[in-house]
């Protein structure tokens, strides 16, 4: 399967990851804490940024830049939630309903967002190598044909 192929799968998974990470977040968000307020539509615009990224801008600089950018917000989220008092490994997720779904979603968005990381940074390193350094390039000339 072709890298741009694989990259643009695991950036649509890692889109979808977030927006049930996000959903869980505002459902369990205790009333009067800005998740419950809907601060989590704040992400809308990023990640609609994000999605124009992966699907129009493929191939070429920008995509790249943004699905790496993407991999990195992806990539947070598991050691945001690790991390603080409330965090995965304390047994607070346990004592509440849903707590399987909320931390399978951080594994795989982990796990996704690393893949796609390696993939994004790996698409936009071969798009930097691969451009002639100048219009000079001796490269670039095509042979005369010389009859005989």
């Amino acid at each position: 399967m072709k890298h741009n192929v694989m990259l643009t799968i695991t950036s649509l998974l890692l889109i979808l990851f977030i927006t049930f990470h996000l959903t869980d977040d505002t459902l369990r968000a205790k009333v009067g804490t800005a998740e419950a307020g809907g601060s989590t539509l704040v992400a809308v615009p990023v990640l609609f940024v994000w999605l124009y990224g992966t699907l129009m801008l493929a191939e070429r600089r920008s995509g790249y830049v943004i699905m790496l950018v993407g991999s990195l917000l992806g990539l947070g989220m598991p050691v945001i939630h690790a991390m603080g008092p409330g965090g995965m490994f304390t047994g607070e997720i346990a004592k509440r309903g849903g707590g399987f779904l909320f931390v399978w979603t951080l594994h795989a968005l982990g796990v996704t967002a690393m893949f796609s990381l390696v993939l994004s940074a790996r698409g936009l390193w071969s798009r930097l190598r691969g451009q002639p350094r100048s219009s000079n390039d001796s490269n670039l000339e095509k042979p005369v044909a010389r009859r005989g």
